[in-house]
């Protein structure tokens, strides 16, 4: 099966949560794709409240291995990203993505000032913890987007949460960046030799226990 001939739930059923990794390089154009993928994700207000850092150094990934309870794929993909959610909203950054949205599109700051105003007012109302929780569902938008482009890509690509975030938020420095960490996803290539997954059938709720139509 080549890419060319892949439709997205034909990439999504050859994808799966691959648990071994053979450590060998995805081209770098491929994962420019991917990221570019994520990077187009929706995200409420288009506030994108989210960085992703990429990790391919094998003594960082090494170093992570323990604090992301040794899930092998940390050290045998060829990249490891974390989705790094601010850690609150704040009226200086939803400043910033305002004032660069009519930078980009040329137009003067009023044309953006209702939008500006609601994100402002409604992010106010809640605490630090809260404001963290919604840009973590956001960045998890982009993961998912990401996942798929991968899989369009046929690279394998894993998300991970079992990690211990305070832990890794002090080893990668977040706090200085005003983030945290909340999600892993290794992408690399499956150890089909190695990896017990490999050869369970992909298993999903039927349609019918999902969707719930409403006539």
């Amino acid at each position: 099966m080549t890419t060319e001939n892949l439709d997205i739930n034909s990439a999504l059923n050859w994808r799966y949560a691959t648990k071994r990794m053979t450590g060998a390089a995805v081209p770098q154009d491929v994962i420019d794709r991917i990221l570019e993928a994520a990077r187009l994700a929706p995200s409420g207000i288009g506030l994108q409240p989210y960085e992703i850092l990429v990790i391919t150094n094998p003594e960082l990934k090494k170093q992570i291995l323990p604090i992301a309870a040794n899930q092998m794929p940390v050290v045998e993909s060829s990249h490891l990203l974390v989705f790094a959610p601010w850690d609150d909203y704040t009226p200086e950054r939803i400043n910033k993505v305002f004032d660069y949205l009519n930078q980009q599109r040329g137009t003067v700051s009023t044309t953006s000032d209702r939008q500006r105003q609601f994100a402002l007012n409604y992010f106010s109302k809640f605490s630090s913890e809260e404001n963290f929780h919604h840009a973590a569902k956001q960045a998890h938008i982009a993961l998912g987007i990401a996942v798929a482009a991968a899989a369009l890509e046929q690279v394998d690509a894993t998300p991970m949460e079992g990690f211990n975030a305070q832990e890794l938020d002090k080893f990668l420095d977040l706090k200085s960046k005003g983030l945290r960490s909340s999600m892993l996803m290794a992408i690399g290539y499956r150890d089909e030799a190695n990896d017990w997954n490999f050869k369970l059938p992909k298993v999903r709720k039927p349609m019918y226990e999902l969707i719930t139509l409403y006539k």
